[in-house]
């Protein structure tokens, strides 16, 4: 078992790495008092063995671990990425790449929606993770053995569950469908938060524009303070507090100090002059330039069976192509689609568009219809009794 605590054997096992196809990655974090994602330990594991990364020991350097992930040459091999991916995002500016996801080429397999390592690996390579360790605090120093065969077990047991996959997907055809969704995953994008749109992520009771104005600017100063500070945006000011002074707009400290959750040391210091100025930001807005948030339309009167018809044809069309359903469609997918043909949805395009989008607006507009034969759901052009369509397979 091996332990990288020095800059000259990071550099020396990372040089061991060229030429390898691919490597697997994982990392340990810590982020209950942060803002940003605190990294403990990456684990490596390549052709000749896995190693463990210590970020923490005293005067590392990483710029060889960030290298390598940023070697087109080397395919990088996470589980459930996203998290790890974004960790590497800050830390570098750069995103691992290319990229394999586990997670999400077992949805494209048939493995079930968002399925666990453990599961995963237990399917495809037969192994026992030991669990004991799964909540431990990484932070802390020295290591156990136990900590480190923990670690070191979620990329030496993804190796053969990769190679598994990577062959069933060639098997199937779908390797394309994986590339979509990694096109994603390495894409800056999906790992940028802009304070300015902070606010949408909060569930509001109303819409009113001067609200949403007051509401914006808090938002937007919250998450820059808890990106500089490097801590949770509940530890720089809670939801509930947030929502309270957007709804009262205090012009006063006195105001702001008698707001539910705040005290007068808070609205009397810095803070609390930082509040005060995002608020008078919200209510110093022209009516004209204020946000508006479109109230969501009641659904259509008979939309919801059209949506009921359209899950049917989903679940049916995810069982017979061996998919996770929760990959191809969500909910609001189907309510978009059945409300509107041209619905911007992940179903209506590329790979999930030939499995079932099309079929979906078929469905919708009775050029096709859905028939149970022998026990089974199964699509019938309209027009064709069941029992037609049953002795045509038949024949078949």
């Amino acid at each position: 078992m091996t332990l990288i605590t020095t800059t000259d054997a990071l550099e020396a096992f990372c040089q061991s790495l060229a030429g390898a196809e691919y490597i697997t990655v994982d990392t340990e974090f810590l982020r209950e008092k942060t803002y940003w994602p605190q990294l403990c330990l990456v684990q490596i594991a390549g052709p000749d063995g896995a190693v463990a990364i210590d970020p923490l020991a005293e005067g590392i350097d990483l710029t060889a671990l960030y290298a390598v992930m940023d070697d087109p040459a080397i395919l990088k091999v996470f589980h459930a990425a996203r998290q790890d991916v974004e960790i590497f995002w800050h830390l570098s500016g750069r995103i691992p790449t290319p990229l394999f996801d586990t997670q999400v080429a077992a949805m494209v397999c048939g493995f079930g929606e968002s399925v666990g390592y453990e599961t995963l690996v237990t399917k495809l390579a037969g192994a026992r993770i030991d669990k004991s360790s799964r909540f431990t605090d990484w932070s802390h120093r020295p290591l156990t053995e136990r900590q480190l065969t923990y670690a070191l077990s979620d990329v030496t047991h993804l190796r053969p569950a990769y190679e598994k996959l990577k062959r069933r997907l060639a098997r199937s055809g779908r390797s394309h469908w994986l590339e979509e969704e990694m096109a994603i995953l390495t894409d800056p994008r999906t790992y940028q938060v802009d304070p300015e749109t902070s606010w949408l992520r909060l569930k509001v009771r109303t819409n009113k524009p001067r609200f949403m104005a007051v509401l914006k600017e808090l938002a937007a100063w919250r998450e820059r303070e808890a990106q500089r500070r490097d801590l949770p945006r509940s530890r720089v000011l809670r939801d509930e507090a947030l929502l309270e002074i957007a709804a009262h707009a205090p012009t006063t400290i006195d105001d702001l100090a008698r707001t539910r959750g705040m005290g007068r040391g808070f609205a009397e210091g810095r803070q609390g002059a930082d509040v005060m100025a995002a608020v008078q930001l919200g209510l110093d807005i022209p009516d004209r330039d204020l946000p508006k948030v479109e109230p969501r339309d009641e659904p259509p009167p008979g939309l919801q069976p059209i949506v009921e018809l359209l899950r049917v044809l989903l679940k049916m069309k995810c069982d017979e192509h061996n998919v996770a359903a929760k990959l191809v469609a969500s909910s609001s997918d189907l309510e978009a689609m059945a409300a509107d043909d041209s619905a911007d949805v992940p179903a209506l395009h590329g790979w999930r568009r030939e499995l079932f989008g099309d079929d979906a607006l078929a469905l919708k507009h009775g050029r096709i219809a859905l028939a149970v034969i022998e026990r089974r759901v199964r699509i019938v052009p309209v027009g064709v009794s069941p029992s037609d369509s049953n002795a045509a397979e038949t024949e078949t």
